[in-house]
């Protein structure tokens, strides 16, 4: 068996035991509906903070608007989902039996996260040549665009917002009786920092890393920068589209207000707070920030005042984050075992001690 065989069969094995055990605690009702949503918010800002990493961490930009992605992967698959599986305003009757949902319903996801993908080609053409504060300034303008017109789209809600999305997931329920918002958003996490793994791996991925350190260098050295920079934004804005379409099924109602500046304000601090350019690190954070959102609940409305505060301290005191540029193991080099570099490494000490 190959070391890259051992080492897939081992990750896959502890995903399938870790997502097969909350989903079967879950179903017995060990689990909570409060515990469940509590998960289902993390896996939500895991996608969105490691979305935001692959722009601001791997490539050295600065984005911070994108929670108008968000916003249209939200909308484009809640509104998709209406038009398939439940009674709507559009259409009437459902185009699909609703028993089809539970298996389409991934595919609607990744239509919207498509569209998410496009929004975002649209905002990185005119940023190819401008960097930091400028690119700053053009995300900061498509998130105010893409939520002003959703304002103003009475067919979709407009400020009143849209909600029906939990029909599609009591049609799963009908024929299957589990949990499958919390399965499915544990389902797509784990595809979506594989596939962020993958990408940062790979020759287009160190090439988005050389942007980061130096553009004009790295255009000597043959890198096509405009075309990394597109596939970058988009692949980034396709999973908060993701991200976004996952968020409006567990809540079942979203509006603008939902993917404000607030909203792309919570992933700049889960980027800084793990660490730019560390996919741990986003993962990390996101678990810590949504047990502080969680935690300071109580305080409503005071709670904007902490998270941007938070993000003051985090610039003045710890600007590298808790991990910094490394990955978890850099700091616990016990966990390489699951990598495939360390296997690919004991192969060779075992044929040498054969030697």
């Amino acid at each position: 068996m190959t070391p890259r065989i051992k080492s897939g069969f081992v990750s896959i094995a502890i995903i399938a035991l870790v997502i097969g055990g909350i989903t079967a605690m879950a179903a017995m009702g060990i689990v909570n509906q409060y515990v469940q949503s509590v998960i289902m918010a993390i896996g939500v800002n895991i996608i969105f903070a490691a979305s935001l990493n692959i722009v601001n961490g791997y490539m050295g930009e600065f984005s911070c608007g994108h929670a108008g992605f968000m916003a249209v992967g939200a909308y484009v698959s809640s509104v998709l989902s209406l038009i398939l599986f439940n009674e709507n305003k559009f259409t009437g009757n459902a185009l699909l039996p609703p028993e089809t949902a539970m298996f389409l319903f991934p595919v609607v996801i990744v239509i919207g996260g498509i569209f998410a993908a496009l929004a975002g080609l649209l905002v990185a053409i005119p940023s190819f040549k401008t960097r930091d504060d400028y690119l700053a300034i053009i995300t900061l303008a498509a998130n105010y665009i893409i939520t002003s017109a959703i304002n103003n789209l009475s067919i979709v809600g407009a400020s009143r917002g849209l909600m029906g999305m939990k029909g599609t997931l009591f049609a799963m329920n009908n024929i299957i009786h589990l949990p499958w918002m919390l399965v499915w958003v544990m389902v797509f996490v784990v595809i979506s920092v594989l596939l962020i793994k993958r990408l940062m791996a790979s020759i287009l991925g160190k090439g988005v890393s050389a942007i980061k350190y130096d553009e004009v260098a790295a255009e000597i050295m043959s890198v096509d920068t405009n075309r990394l920079k597109l596939l970058a934004f988009m692949f980034s804005s396709g999973l908060a589209g993701v991200a976004g379409g996952l968020f409006a099924h567990i809540l079942g109602f979203i509006n603008p207000a939902s993917f404000n500046i607030m909203k792309s304000t919570e992933g700049l601090v889960m980027v800084y707070l793990g660490g730019m350019g560390s996919l741990s690190g986003s993962v990390l954070s996101a678990v810590l920030f949504t047990f502080l959102l969680e935690l300071l609940r109580p305080l409503q409305i005071l709670k904007w005042v902490f998270i941007p505060l938070l993000l003051i301290l985090l610039m003045q005191f710890r600007p590298e984050g808790i991990l910094g540029h490394r990955e978890l193991t850099d700091v616990f080099p016990r966990l390489r075992i699951f990598s495939i570099a360390y296997w690919q490494q004991h192969n060779i000490l075992k044929k040498r001690e054969g030697i």
